[in-house]
């Protein structure tokens, strides 16, 4: 029975006030009355529930988790967070039946402490000898641990998260899971710590739970009032709203319009559409590749900061079970639990990861799932879960050799493999170039910045303003025309048709991939000025910035020309044709011979296929680096089988 806390302060304020400070006894009482109440009403559906559960929602005030201490024990608060670790669900003892082993007869022992209470001595024949505890007869409800960890956006900078575990019993089990943003009703409890000496002196704090309310499923946490609603619609009347939320996007950085584009369309995002077969994702990703120094991390830490839910870490230090979610081993009992991890917890948020090319390889790998899917599944110690991720990922990574290779391809550029380079939808290059005029006017700006201890710009839109906007922002679900989807068509099959003119060697400049980045973006971008309709201005812009992308990262460094096949495999279509062409006088030479020999081979390559020495050369040892083929002896060449 949930009792809104809001109805019984209107209604008897003293009343209200001796529950929150003496909680334990009242909800005794209340639920007996409860109880006896619905025993009046319908005796037979009284008997069948045994229990009524007074349940109280919504408290007065709210106490932040670091604020919580020993004034608060045995108090009922409300506190908020996000769940971090939940155990398995166990049964709990209420009423315990022990039956005698000297007469056989049934004992009852109420259970309210901590630790189980045995009979000190049997009711019918007096006997001390021992008792059995007999499970069939003893009253069991269900029971589970969860942790609760403030929001990392609450966190204050410099300080590590404070957690509290909660108690959940009966019809609380299983109503939330590792990655829920929830607030939880409950009664301050101690926990006595044991040592190795006996009971100790020091006890831990602990939460039993009476209410628990998920809120971070659907709606964001941020609290929106009608004064900011009547701001957030005004500024998006502002016909300059887009160009004014573009220099408000870290306006301390100099130049880079393209990029700070994308990352405008990444905090505002897409629309999912969850089919019956399948989900389509709605959140953008985006990767920027640079020079050192040319303020990567600064742009990753404003989206963090500035997204309505951001989470900044690094990958130097971040493990695949820090990312996605960890089976770890409970110390007292045990058993193992769930932890949530980085992109579980920024669930409908914006999840940055700085230096993603120093990660692990294997570490990485754990994101890959989550970058389209947008799940992040586990089997691991007995547990199969699949925890929510649908986050949008803004990652950055340092070229190989320190600075950007303009004539080598991205994926020679970076240690990132293609199959995570293919998940993001725009990729852009942030070259350190000098240029005179340019680097006059980022000097100024910079000194600028210094002189006068920030920006005095008037027409930047402030951060907590841009974060509610963009929180309001997200009830809005724009839809594409039939006009906007005519220029996508276009611009689609405008490429691909370029793609089939080279004939078969041709390069794949555009795949169904980018066609559904393209809608997300302008999905995102009506939803910069609160539009239900996506227009062709906005098809147009991000036509344009996707084009930008191309041309930075798809292009082959050989043909010029635009070559998705980059991305999508690391080597551009006309590298490909080459090393089919290596391969295939390989395959007739082993057919012939059993093997093929090298001079034989450039003779070969030379007069069939036009393929000078030097350049034979070097494409035989990429066949040799991939596996394709190897060398059982010097001069000589085989297939791997």
């Amino acid at each position: 029975m949930i009792v809104d806390f809001h109805d019984l302060y209107t209604f008897d304020t003293d009343f209200a006030e001796k529950i929150l400070s003496n909680p334990e006894d009242y909800l005794v009482y209340l639920e007996s009355a409860a109880l006896l109440k619905l025993r009046i009403r319908d005796p037979e559906y009284a008997e069948k529930v045994k229990r009524i559960h007074i349940r109280f929602r919504g408290l007065p005030t709210e106490i932040p988790l670091r604020k919580i201490g020993s004034e608060n024990i045995g108090k009922l608060v409300m506190v908020s967070g996000i769940i971090v670790r939940a155990t398995a669900v166990t049964p709990f003892l209420l009423k315990a039946a022990f039956r005698c082993n000297s007469c056989g007869e049934i004992n009852w022992i109420e259970q309210t402490n901590q630790y189980m209470r045995t009979p000190l001595k049997c009711e019918s024949c007096n006997s001390r000898r021992g008792f059995e505890l007999v499970p069939k007869e003893s009253v069991f409800i269900d029971s589970q641990r969860i942790t609760l960890q403030e929001k990392p956006e609450a966190l204050p900078p410099g300080q590590l998260p404070r957690s509290l575990n909660i108690d959940l019993l009966d019809d609380l089990v299983d109503v939330a899971r590792p990655g829920d943003r929830v607030s939880i009703i409950g009664v301050i409890g101690l926990t006595q710590r044991q040592g190795r000496g006996g009971t100790l002196r020091i006890f831990d704090l602990i939460l039993n739970a009476n209410y628990v309310d998920v809120y971070g499923r659907e709606t964001d946490a941020i609290e929106i009032t009608p004064e900011d609603e009547k701001m957030i619609k005004e500024l998006a009347s502002d016909p300059m709203v887009h160009q004014r939320f573009l220099k408000s996007i870290a306006p301390s950085i100099y130049g880079y319009d393209y990029v700070k584009e994308s990352i405008l369309y990444l905090l505002f995002s897409g629309v999912s559409k969850d089919l019956p077969d399948m989900r389509i994702r709605g959140d953008i990703n985006v990767l920027l590749v640079g020079d050192p120094g040319t303020g990567k991390s600064q742009i990753l830490q404003y989206a963090a900061k500035t997204a309505p839910r951001g989470l900044y870490t690094t990958g130097r230090g971040s493990t695949a079970a820090g990312l996605t979610a960890a089976v770890v081993k409970e110390g007292g009992s045990g058993n193992f639990i769930l932890e949530a991890g980085a992109l579980v917890l920024g669930d409908k948020g914006v999840c940055c990861i700085d230096e993603m090319d120093k990660m692990r390889e294997e570490d990485r790998s754990a994101i890959h799932p989550a970058m389209e899917q947008q799940v992040v599944s586990i089997a691991k110690g007995g547990i199969v879960a699949t925890l929510n991720a649908r986050t949008s990922i803004l990652a950055a990574a340092n070229p190989t050799l320190g600075r950007y290779n303009p004539y080598q391809t991205v994926g020679q550029n970076i240690n990132l493999p293609v199959t995570i380079l293919s998940r993001f939808d725009l990729i852009f290059i942030l070259q350190d170039r000098p240029e005179a005029d340019r680097d006059a006017r980022m000097a100024e700006h910079i000194l600028r910045l210094h002189m006068m201890e920030g920006l005095t710009e008037t027409s930047l839109i402030p951060p907590d303003m841009m974060r509610k906007y963009i929180s309001y922002s997200k009830q809005i679900k724009p839809r594409i025309t039939e006009e906007v989807m005519g220029r996508f068509k276009e611009f689609y099959l405008k490429m691909r048709s370029a793609s089939s003119e080279g004939g078969e060697a041709s390069a794949i400049s555009i795949t169904a991939r980018q066609l559904e980045s393209l809608v997300r973006l302008a999905e995102a971008r009506a939803r910069v000025q609160l539009r239900n309709i996506v227009t062709v201005e906005d098809a147009e812009a991000v036509i344009t910035l996707m084009r930008k992308s191309m041309e930075q990262v798809g292009i082959d460094i050989a043909t010029g020309e635009i070559d998705i096949d980059i991305i999508y495999t690391g080597k551009p279509r006309s590298l490909q044709m080459q090393l089919q062409k290596v391969l295939s006088v390989i395959v007739d030479m082993e057919r012939a011979t059993g093997v093929a020999k090298e001079e034989d081979l450039y003779e070969a390559l030379q007069e069939d296929h036009m393929i000078e020495r030097s350049d034979a050369a070097k494409l035989i040892s990429i066949l040799m680096r991939d596996g394709t083929i190897y060398s059982p002896r010097p001069g000589v060449y085989k297939r791997t089988s």
